[in-house]
């Protein structure tokens, strides 16, 4: 895995002519990705801070949750703003709506699998349009300042698309492209496919980044050299694991770096979110963190029913002083 040092001056790779220092990035995930996450993952090593996807008619409307999700923080650069939809118009006017809040690059998703997105055309449904998406990425390219890229799965079972979409992208101005190696089909199950992967790679002159079944350190060299792609997204197998970013596996982070990380990652969901909210969506991460140990079921209740940020540090005091706590 390459971290670089602060003095480092070659790039990883480039977006057009941004550079990007890293092999390793945390993947938009919906509810994951947010500023107090995402920025920990930054700070340890992720190359890039994709947000959460934003609906373009959420920014074109001025919902108040756009906002949020488009959060960032200045360390977190280079930023990557996600949208998603399927009418040209109206991404285009998003995307140009989104740039006046200064990212460094804008990103379109084709690679979201839920029904929800699908059935209206977007996130992976795109890639059954083709030429739909070489008329996105030629409006957006064509109208931004910033780079604009894509990220895909391989298609459907019965559409495996990737390779034309790839191309199509790549044709009409876009900058990189993030390749999931799984099907609409298989959502986030089933083995990803890293020779497809590698495909898209040899098929572009762009940088491809590789997603999927990336769970450790290892695995991250492990699929650049097979793909030969310039980076890694790692998505859940960063969840409770920010550290695989400064290459550490998490069987090696000990009780003590837990507790601080858990500690610190609260802190930040309450200044964003607020005391109430801020605890009630930690609490999905405070199970992944917790994930490896041995707590018997009683603790764990006791840890994610607190209801101040109080009682949650208590019951991690508690947990730290234990000291016997193994992982499984």
């Amino acid at each position: 895995m390459n971290i670089p040092t602060p003095t480092e001056r070659t790039p990883t790779f480039h977006v057009r002519d941004i550079p990007v220092y890293g092999d390793a990035l945390l993947s938009p995930m919906i509810g994951f990705s947010d500023l107090p996450f995402r920025s920990l993952c930054r700070e340890l090593g992720s190359a890039m801070s994709y947000t959460e996807f934003v609906r373009a008619e959420s920014i074109i409307r001025k919902n108040e949750h756009y906002a949020k999700k488009l959060s960032y923080r200045e360390s977190e650069r280079p930023v990557v703003f996600q949208i998603f939809g399927d009418d040209p118009r109206l991404l285009l006017e998003a995307a140009l709506r989104a740039q006046e809040l200064g990212p460094d690059i804008l990103d379109v998703n084709m690679g979201c699998p839920a029904k929800a997105v699908v059935n209206r055309g977007a996130g992976v449904g795109l890639m059954r349009t083709p030429v739909k998406a070489a008329r996105i990425f030629k409006k957006l390219s064509a109208a931004l300042e910033v780079p604009v890229t894509g990220k895909i799965r391989l298609g459907w079972d019965d559409c495996r698309s990737y390779k034309l979409i790839a191309r199509i992208v790549e044709e009409n101005g876009g900058a990189l492209i993030a390749v999931h190696g799984r099907t609409k089909e298989q959502g986030y199950g089933g083995r990803a496919d890293w020779d497809a992967i590698a495909e898209v790679r040899a098929a572009v002159g762009i940088p491809v980044i590789g997603n999927g079944d990336v769970k450790t350190v290892a695995d991250i060299q492990r699929m650049k050299s097979h793909t030969g792609c310039e980076a890694v997204m790692i998505g859940r197998a960063a969840i409770g694991n920010p550290w695989i970013f400064a290459g550490i596996d998490r069987e090696l982070v000990t009780l003590d770096q837990v507790r601080r990380m858990m500690s610190r990652h609260l802190e930040r969901n309450l200044a964003f979110y607020g005391p109430r909210l801020g605890l009630e969506l930690f609490r999905k991460h405070a199970v992944q963190y917790v994930a490896p140990y041995r707590l018997s079921r009683e603790m764990r209740r006791k840890l994610l029913t607190r209801e101040t940020a109080a009682g949650f540090m208590a019951v991690l005091d508690e947990i730290h002083a234990a000291g016997g706590t193994k992982m499984l």
